[in-house]
């Protein structure tokens, strides 16, 4: 783990050490799933919390612990895929930002930072086998692997204007590393969803697979082009590449924290969330 990284953990545990002990002792347990295939090495993380991925703190903190540990295992490549059969993620449980207790929301936001970085900055080769939606922080949970493969009849992409959210910057550094300025300035003002094919067409992700099976493999093939480089040259050169994409975050995580909680905790903000999450449940009624 870089020291920055390390800076940005430790802050999130000095602001509520029994909380975050509590988390990573007890309530943390089958949100995910990690499998290793033993012949090519590759480690295949696959998201498990029902009813649609959304991201609560303890989902945060799980996927951010079995990066590192895929990665220091010296895993061959990590591909991240999802249990649910027509959601890869729905994003971030809104739940916790909505009239939160700060202590939690401050947990839960470092630990989204933290868990970005840890996948952005991953050592090893990454994949996402996209087999369902992917939405908000499921397109940026996408967007930080290096290659995307998709199964059709879905959707990806970041709406968080639609729900009065003003997009970290760090999210928009996601888009920015897989698509032009110009598309992603659009297409986060408008908080759009891209289709499949759309998605395809603007090279947000790299391929479409029939099936879960074939997304799967589709990874491990990209993964498998790596084969001839050596891991360390190869790790550096990625780190090399997405070092100035990361710079804000790390140099700066106390302001990037307080930065988003304060908007999180404007009265407009927590109106506007209060009323899309009533209308949320009111369609889930009919």
């Amino acid at each position: 783990m870089l020291r920055s990284q390390t800076k940005l953990l430790d802050l999130g545990r000095r602001q509520l050490p029994g909380l975050w002990r509590c988390l990573t002792k007890a309530n943390i347990s089958k949100l995910t799933m990690v499998e290793v295939d033993d012949k090519s090495g590759i480690a295949t993380l696959t998201l498990n919390r029902p009813p649609v991925n959304s991201c609560n703190l303890e989902l945060l903190l799980e996927l951010n612990e079995n990066i590192k540990q895929i990665e220091c295992n010296k895993s061959r490549g990590l591909i991240l895929t999802s249990s649910n059969e027509k959601v890869f993620s729905s994003g971030l449980d809104l739940n916790e930002l909505y009239k939160p207790d700060q202590a939690r929301l401050r947990a839960f936001w470092t630990a989204l930072h933290e868990m970005w970085l840890s996948l952005y900055q991953c050592r090893i080769p990454t994949a996402a086998a996209i087999n369902g939606h992917a939405i908000a922080v499921g397109c940026v949970l996408s967007a930080a692997c290096e290659y995307r493969v998709m199964l059709p009849g879905f959707s990806i992409g970041i709406h968080a204007t639609k729900f009065g959210y003003v997009v970290p910057h760090f999210i928009m550094i996601s888009y920015l590393s897989v698509l032009p300025r110009r598309l992603v300035e659009r297409a986060l003002l408008q908080g759009k969803l891209f289709s499949t094919e759309e998605a395809l067409q603007v090279n947000l992700v790299d391929e479409v697979a029939d099936s879960k099976a074939e997304a799967l493999c589709k990874c491990a093939e990209f993964i498998d082009s790596f084969k001839q480089t050596q891991p360390a040259a190869r790790a550096l050169t990625k780190r090399q590449f997405r070092a100035p994409d990361v710079q804000v975050l790390i140099d700066d995580p106390e302001g990037q924290l307080r930065e988003a909680l304060d908007y999180i905790n404007k009265p407009s903000f927590q109106e506007g969330l209060g009323e899309y999450l009533r209308n949320l449940k009111a369609k889930d009624k009919h």
